[in-house]
């Protein structure tokens, strides 16, 4: 497996992480499936997994952390705080030290090698939580600083506390907001995870209706599964698949590599819980995309999905 740099400041990770949020949220409960997954990602090379104490609760933090306690020294685990269990925002100093502690006992772990604020508390100032996650780093219990779903204002503010080694937001041929801040990213030296980077599911040709999925599956409410904008995110599927087709790769792995040719500092992380799917996310590493078929991606999907990523309440707010 290739490596990448995620950022100026050491942290290191395999091309293509692994994002272990399916396991227990969003597409309902599996841990016996997650294992295997998680099993596959390591036998193809993964070194990067993701986490946070909102999926499940610390339960998927513990399945990460059992299976991946025989490779402990050769991964890169990275974990997130900032959510109450009614879904508010709780980014204060004591409660992010609360987080880390349950996390790396969860974990079964000495160091978190990356921590995240999940989201921006309105609340607290962003320098306050830099603060805390750097005496959490001086103490030895953490490698990283990272933020999710923030704008360059949070990005500039948090680094002049800290250094923030990476950001992770959605990014995918659906979701391209996240490119305006790619100058940003260059300038601090902040590498980018990609999470959903298959758009939560459509770019693996396996879409179905909302009405189709369970009703604890986010899929359900997304607003590019809806009528309407359903049907022009299939048509941009088949095309891309007969893309990918004649590169003898799949859609998925089509949209992983075009990922990959965002920049050196970019990392998608896929989630599954099938392990031929995880093995065969991976294999997107060694896809060689010419500037042909950029090209005609390009045509195909000039600027994202159709719908927004969230509906109006859930969306994230960038600052």
């Amino acid at each position: 497996m290739q490596q990448r740099t995620l950022g100026a400041h050491g942290l290191t990770s395999s091309a293509i992480g692994y994002g272990a949020m399916g396991i227990s949220m969003a597409y309902g409960s599996s841990p016996e499936r997650g294992e295997a997954a998680i099993a596959a990602a390591l036998d193809a090379g993964v070194t990067h997994f993701d986490t946070a104490e909102l999926y499940g609760w610390g339960e998927n933090e513990k399945v990460l952390g059992r299976a991946l306690a025989p490779f402990r020294d050769q991964v890169v685990i990275a974990t997130k705080f900032g959510f109450t269990r009614e879904y508010g925002f709780d980014s204060r100093p004591e409660h992010i030290r609360e987080v880390a502690h349950n996390s790396l006992r969860n974990l079964g772990t000495d160091r978190l090698d990356v921590l995240y604020q999940h989201r921006l508390d309105p609340s607290v100032p962003i320098e306050e939580v830099a603060g805390t996650v750097k005496e959490l780093i001086d103490a030895g219990d953490v490698a990283y600083f990272g933020l999710s779903e923030v704008g360059e204002e949070t990005l500039r503010r948090a680094h002049a506390v800290h250094p923030v080694s990476v950001l992770q937001t959605e990014y995918s041929l659906f979701e391209r907001d996240v490119e305006r801040l790619v100058p940003v990213l260059d300038e601090l030296g902040i590498g980018l995870v990609a999470y959903s980077p298959l758009g939560r599911g459509f770019l693996t040709g396996t879409a179905k209706p909302a009405e189709a999925h369970d009703a604890s599956d986010m899929r359900r409410t997304d607003p590019r599964w809806q009528p309407g904008n359903y049907e022009k995110n299939v048509a941009a599927t088949r095309q891309l698949t007969q893309l990918a087709e004649s590169l003898d790769a799949t859609v998925g792995q089509l949209a992983l590599a075009w990922l990959l040719t965002r920049g050196d500092h970019v990392v998608p992380i896929p989630g599954s819980r099938d392990p031929r799917r995880v093995t065969e996310n991976v294999a997107a590493a060694g896809l060689h995309l010419t500037a042909a078929h950029l090209d005609r991606i390009a045509e195909i999907l000039p600027d994202g999905g159709f719908g927004a990523r969230y509906t109006d309440e859930n969306m994230p707010t960038w600052e």
